[in-house]
């Protein structure tokens, strides 16, 4: 039950945003614990190890943030939380395997402790068990937005995988990818809000398009950090999309303005991976001016997720949705 006081102070910041989220966060979060649970050891196990990983939940509190700007005052959003964080969580455990990736938010990952097999399988019992969460809902608009969102995050991981060594990647590229693999699961996490609230559809659609802006922002500030940051505020390895190959958009606009010399130690980096030379890739990223261009396109993208929340109702919710489009590009982490 949403239970904001209609008087309540607007959160300014992610703390307060997460206050305001903070009761229905909880309800969350035990049903995550009780979903989870299984007769199998092992998947209990690597369960609580994803549990204890911490993380800040941003898809299941934007749904229950949006639901409650959609005056929506029933229980069905606890639930519809959940099966977006499985959802998402899923895609965690497949996306290391495949990336070979061993630290996420400061810790072992759990393919560098129990394998890659047993990440897999425990991936596979996180989408099924969302989906015996959606049949319990009994709605069908319901289950095919989540199960389309779903199929198209499948998608985007083979996008991902075919552009990997590719140095030719364009931008056009690139987010087609990052729509696929994140925005839509925050465009389906908002606007499965609005439809609970029972919002008409004009207002669903910009809750949808709030989060699908989102998404970018969210997902191309994160590839910005991997540039930025370092390893102990970021919780992985510095560099590890370049390690992996990936083009990410500063390497992708790096190109566009590198030198000769530099353009063919980006191409070498991205086509064969590793960090040899992390520190020159890095030093051509910043003379070529990506680091800001890639800024300015997450904050392009911040800008027009508030813009899709103005024609919903002035309330605390839609406040602290219009806090995390400042959030997703302001971020060290």
């Amino acid at each position: 039950m949403n239970s904001m006081p209609a008087d309540a102070p607007r959160p300014a910041d992610f703390a307060q945003v997460r206050d305001l989220a903070a009761a229905d966060m909880q309800r969350v979060d035990a049903l995550i614990r009780q979903r989870l649970s299984s007769d199998v050891v092992l998947i209990n196990q690597i369960a609580d190890h994803i549990i204890a990983s911490g993380g800040k939940r941003l898809r299941p509190m934007l749904h229950v943030l949006a639901a409650g700007a959609a005056g929506y005052r029933g229980e069905h959003h606890t639930k519809l939380a959940a099966i977006i964080e499985f959802i998402h969580t899923s895609t965690l455990l497949h996306d290391d395997v495949v990336d070979e990736s061993d630290l996420r938010r400061g810790r072992k990952t759990a393919n560098a402790l129990w394998g890659n097999a047993a990440s897999v399988l425990v991936g596979d019992f996180l989408y099924s068990r969302s989906f015996q969460l959606m049949v319990e809902l009994d709605d069908m608009r319901i289950m095919r937005i989540l199960a389309d969102t779903t199929n198209t995050i499948a998608e985007g991981e083979v996008l991902q995988l075919l552009n990997i060594g590719n140095a030719d990647v364009s931008e056009a590229a690139y987010l087609a990818v990052i729509e696929r693999k994140t925005a839509v699961l925050f465009a389906a996490a908002t606007e499965l809000g609005g439809i609970l609230g029972g919002l008409p559809e004009n207002q669903i659609a910009a809750l949808r398009r709030y989060g699908m802006e989102l998404g970018y922002a969210f997902q191309i500030a994160d590839d910005l950090l991997d540039y930025t940051s370092d390893a102990g505020t970021l919780g992985k390895n510095i560099g590890d999309d370049l390690a992996e190959g990936k083009p990410t958009l500063p390497l992708i606009y790096a190109l566009e303005k590198a030198s000769a010399e530099q353009a063919q130690s980006l191409r070498h980096a991205i086509e064969h991976g590793g960090l040899d030379s992390l520190d020159r890739i890095i030093a051509a990223i910043g003379e070529s001016g990506a680091l800001e261009r890639t800024r300015e396109r997450a904050l392009q993208h911040a800008d027009a997720a508030r813009e899709a929340l103005a024609i919903l109702a002035p309330s605390a919710h839609r406040d602290a949705l219009a806090t995390l489009a400042d959030y997703s590009v302001q971020r060290t982490f």
